[in-house]
């Protein structure tokens, strides 16, 4: 299945979909439609019961390469953000307990109920190197390249990387990656933990496709939403209250009819049956 977007491809194959930015002319830019549709495309996403996570990669030679210059130059004209509403791609996926810290993009990743993960195929700067840090998982080529682009333009940590990154590659790691805005490479994106996974070139994006089937076939997708729901409201919470939150909901799965299918499904060895999540 294709759904017709204008500057993204949205595909959907069996229990993955795969969001492609495709502005391959410039190693897939965001502009604001492009942000706009991804945020729509992660919504169908989310309302298809069928789909158990969400691929993010680029077309052609990159990832993405940050902000597209002609925004930014109008950026520094202007001295603040602009942006267009693009009304008719209106959409709130996610985030489903309204909590405020998933509101902003991209951090809106992490209150997603299903998996998100990015394929890096190429280039990954600037905002596009904030969007593959808040997705839950890196698939990385080898030979792709990372740079943050902040620092050099006169700007700061933005879009909530100086809070996401650190917890993914330590503080030394993400203030060296911060300040001198070098370039590193899948190797060494893995070597410092912000890479899951480092695939040979041009794979990336069937990797992560391939992961997602496997586990579309083991897991729950309710226990999948409710695992990615505690590891990320509880980084922001203490132990011991992340502990208590944490034990209700595990005697909510308790009398949860997956419990009893998950069971079952051992007893029997017999691929498991889970109920699908199914959102308004």
């Amino acid at each position: 299945m294709t759904k017709c977007y204008a500057e993204i491809l949205y595909e959907i194959d069996g229990p993955t979909a795969t969001i492609t930015m495709n502005r391959p002319h410039t190693l897939n830019a965001l502009t604001d439609l492009t942000q706009a549709e991804i945020r729509h495309a992660l919504d169908a996403s989310e309302k298809n019961p069928q789909v158990i996570g969400t691929v993010l990669t680029g077309a052609g030679r990159g990832f993405c390469s940050g902000v597209d210059m002609n925004a930014l130059g109008a950026m520094s004209e202007a001295g603040k953000r602009l942006g267009n509403s693009h009304e008719h791609l209106a959409s709130d996926p996610g985030n489903p307990d309204k909590d405020p810290n998933f509101r902003a993009s991209p951090p809106y990743f992490l209150g997603l109920r299903k998996p998100l993960i990015a394929a890096i195929n190429g280039a990954c700067a600037g905002l596009g190197f904030s969007y593959a840090t808040f997705c839950d998982m890196r698939f990385v080529d080898r030979n792709a390249k990372f740079v943050t682009s902040f620092s050099p333009r006169g700007l700061i940590a933005e879009h909530g990387t100086c809070w996401m990154l650190p917890h993914l590659v330590g503080p030394s790691n993400a203030l060296d990656i911060f300040w001198s805005s070098r370039k590193f490479d899948g190797e060494e994106a893995y070597r410092m933990g912000y890479a899951n996974r480092l695939c040979e070139p041009g794979t990336a994006a069937t990797e992560a496709q391939t992961y997602l089937r496997e586990i579309a076939c083991t897991a729950a997708p309710m226990s999948i939403m409710m695992m990615k729901k505690q590891v990320y409201r509880h980084l922001n919470q203490q132990l011991g209250e992340s502990m208590s939150e944490s034990n209700k909901w595990m005697d909510e799965s308790l009398a949860r009819d997956d419990f009893k299918e998950g069971v079952a499904s051992f007893v029997e060895k017999r691929p498991p049956s889970f109920q699908r999540i199914e959102v308004e």
